[in-house]
């Protein structure tokens, strides 16, 4: 058996994909998987870290790590309508705008982002760049932290699309729908990373376990409850299929040529923008 360090996210649309392989439903084809179940963000920074031999990450913490880690074709998240929102604490607000301060006059808005590496964060530095006084924090303390008023502006992301409303918060901006009139494409969120060092063997094994896990859940959808349960309880049935439903689609089950043309846009877009360097390789689809 080959050992793998496999890293996904608490998110149902992960615990989904991955309950065949999380409960032992599907061949692992020779691979012993450890697995981490971490906040996305976290997986970002345990890949800096040189963590993982496999994980989920965000596209933007993919395209600064394409040195060592490429994508597989199978377990993304990207599509029409996926995008993260921009949320406001109040109506009628703007990021761009000051607001008034504590002790008279005015300050910077402050906006909290779900992590500097994510996808979401590379949206707003796109198309928001310089708007308000950006702070990183776990991306399930953001909504609470709007409606205590302890922030003005969140880019809030998972189930965050779902519940804003219930929850009394305003939409600014929906980040995706400025992506996809700006592009024409769906918009890549986030993708599994194999370490370029495992080999064109193993690499193709874990996207077949991967695929095999995917095609498990959809044929047993009732099955994956207790375990998407197990690591989002806040969430009802309906919101986590909610979730399941917006972000598993056919670019989940393989990226094909429209999932890859839309990371080359995202990539030539950041290189633009100065948010990658010129000197990174371009990222690889394995």
């Amino acid at each position: 058996m080959t050992p793998i360090h496999l890293g996904i996210s608490t998110c149902p649309n992960d615990t989904f994909a991955f309950h065949g392989i999380l409960e032992g439903e599907v061949d692992p084809r020779g691979l012993d998987f450890r697995i981490e179940l971490l906040d996305v963000e976290e997986l970002n920074r345990r890949l800096f870290a040189g963590d993982f031999d496999v994980a989920k990450a965000s596209f933007h913490a993919a395209l600064l790590l394409s040195d060592d880690l490429g994508v597989l074709p199978v377990g993304s998240a990207l599509g029409f309508g996926v995008g993260p929102l921009l949320l406001a604490a109040r109506p009628g607000t703007h990021p761009r705008d000051p607001v008034p301060a504590a002790g008279g006059g005015s300050r910077p808005a402050s906006v909290l982002c779900p992590g500097a590496h994510t996808t979401a964060v590379l949206l707003y530095e796109l198309f928001h760049a310089g708007e308000g006084a950006v702070e990183q924090v776990v991306f399930s303390d953001i909504m609470p932290a709007l409606e205590s008023g302890d922030a003005d502006f969140g880019v809030c992301i998972h189930e965050g699309r779902f519940t804003w409303r219930a929850r009394g918060l305003s939409l600014v901006e929906d980040l995706g729908t400025v992506w996809e009139e700006a592009t024409g494409a769906p918009l890549p969120l986030g993708g599994i990373l194999a370490r370029h060092a495992l080999g064109a063997d193993t690499i193709a094994a874990a996207t077949a376990v991967i695929r095999d896990s995917l095609a498990h859940g959809r044929r047993h959808r009732e099955e994956t409850i207790p375990t998407m349960r197990r690591y989002a309880q806040e969430l009802s049935d309906e919101v986590m299929f909610q979730h399941v439903d917006l972000y598993v689609n056919d670019w989940t089950t393989d990226l094909g040529d429209t999932g890859r043309a839309a990371l080359e846009t995202l990539d030539r877009r950041a290189r633009r923008a100065g948010v990658s360097s010129a000197g990174v390789p371009p990222l690889r689809v394995y």
